[in-house]
């Protein structure tokens, strides 16, 4: 084999690798690049790259001297040191040079868009069966990255101060919201209802949070903490947090004397405890 067509397949592998790398980085924050429905596009940015560098590098054999290897580094850095975000308002226009190359750049931020949608909806619908299992989904993660309350030592694998800021803000609101959801299941009167919205900080502002229709109140409440925890769970997803159980991961244990008495229902009630919730 030649020398130079041993250095095209040499550029070929090493851009490709860098590609991969340089691809990754550049999707830190925002999602995983190589998810279900986003790695037919990253694989095709990344093949494109290593072929895109394997052409400057038949052209710079024509034309000097230059180590191939150079290419191999300096075309895929290009993914990580430049930015083409998606521009939607220019993609309806005909198509330039510049289009062409952002529209894989936008095709695959779409499908990370999808795949983190996908993620969080698996493990919100998890945990929508009653409202106290919202609370506990979101205790469940924040522990699983923060360290469980109690542990000695307990540093889990979240170092940012500000992300467990922000997820102790949403889970803080959530806990909240579906206590006051509880009180209202346990027909508590106006006036200790009216109480629990002005202790807690996310339901202080009376203006949003009426308690003349508790019934009304009480939807409310749950739909915002079940869309705070789609949002606690975006949040974990653009971190990079991606292989955290679904909550919940165990289911409560029936005795036989339990079974023999209980009739088999359609699942837990709304007001019913799931596994992990407080005692």
């Amino acid at each position: 084999m030649p020398s130079w067509a041993g250095g095209l397949v040499g550029t070929f592998v090493l851009s490709s690798i860098l590609a991969y790398w340089f691809l990754r980085l550049r999707c830190r924050g925002i999602g995983s690049p190589f998810g279900p429905r986003a790695r037919y596009w990253a694989w095709f940015i990344v093949l494109a790259t290593a072929l895109t560098a394997t052409g400057v590098g038949v052209l710079i054999i024509l034309a000097s001297s230059v180590t191939l290897a150079y290419v191999g580094v300096v075309v895929p850095g290009g993914l990580w040191l430049t930015r083409l975000p998606p521009q939607r308002d220019l993609e309806m226009r005909p198509r330039l040079l510049s289009g062409l190359l952002t529209l894989p750049f936008s095709r695959l931020y779409d499908r990370i868009g999808d795949d983190m949608e996908a993620w969080c909806e698996v493990r919100e619908r998890a945990a929508s069966a009653t409202p106290l299992w919202i609370a506990d989904a979101a205790q469940y993660y924040y522990d699983q990255l923060t360290g469980r309350p109690g542990e000695e030592h307990a540093v889990g694998r979240l170092r940012d101060e500000k992300a467990r800021a922000d997820l102790d803000g949403w889970r803080s609101s959530i806990k909240q919201k579906i206590a006051v959801v509880e009180l209202i299941d346990q027909g508590v009167t106006p006036e200790r209802l009216r109480a629990a919205l002005h202790t807690y900080l996310s339901t202080q502002n009376i203006r949003r949070y009426s308690d003349e229709d508790q019934a009304r109140l009480a939807r409310r409440l749950e739909a915002e903490a079940l869309n705070e925890l789609h949002l606690f769970l975006a949040y974990l997803y653009r971190l990079g947090h991606r292989d955290l159980l679904i909550y919940p991961v165990r289911r409560p244990r029936v005795t036989p004397a339990a079974a023999t008495t209980q009739a088999p229902g359609p699942g837990p009630n709304r007001a019913g405890q799931g596994p992990g919730s407080p005692r």
